[in-house]
């Protein structure tokens, strides 16, 4: 039998503190989940609950042992329509076939993690900026002008992070276990 799942858990991948500023400006403005998480890429969420990471590390750790860092460029804003009034902003990694990889690795490894891969175009990396709502035409509007002022940031991905929260008011995501991309020296998939 497979452990419970939580959304007070998720597997991440955190850009380094380095390049969070031009994030977090964007996010301070239009993320209404700006206080509880910070800047990430979700993999699978929900995730294990906390009391279960003695149990999850070993199969992370065997994944990630065997994917080696890579470079993410973060260059073009892009829209999630969920409605004809409700739309998500993000960030789109590229390139995105190590994420893609990485993602079907962790599903080996997790098979009931499925939440992310759900959507009919499947997993789609990324990370979320904001959400606005109105018409379609607005929303795209603010992409738009948001891409303007954007500078493209690039960055190296040699771990994985799990989050986790407590409840209110301790309800702010924080990191739990870091879990290094140990791949073979000298190879890099990005």
């Amino acid at each position: 039998m497979l452990p419970q799942k939580t959304v007070k858990s998720a597997l991440v991948l955190i850009p380094p503190p380095a390049v969070w500023e031009p994030i977090q400006s964007l996010r301070r403005r239009y993320d209404r989940k700006f206080r509880r998480w910070m800047p990430h890429i979700t993999l699978l969420y929900p995730f294990r609950p906390q009391e279960y990471l003695p149990q999850v590390l070993p199969s992370l750790t065997a994944v990630c042992a065997s994917y080696s860092p890579f470079t993410l460029c973060l260059r073009e804003i892009r829209l999630f329509h969920h409605s004809p009034s409700s739309h998500t902003l993000w960030l789109a990694p590229e390139p995105r076939e190590p994420l893609l990889e990485l993602h079907r690795r962790l599903l080996e490894a997790f098979p009931d993690c499925t939440e992310q891969s759900r959507y009919p175009t499947g997993f789609t990396p990324h990370l979320s900026i904001g959400q606005c709502y109105g018409p379609r035409t607005q929303a795209e509007q603010l992409r738009r002008k948001l891409l303007r002022h954007w500078q493209p940031l690039c960055f190296r991905v040699d771990a994985l992070t799990v989050i986790a929260r407590g409840d209110p008011p301790e309800d702010i995501f924080v990191p739990v276990a870091v879990i290094q991309l140990a791949g073979p020296t000298g190879v890099d998939q990005g």
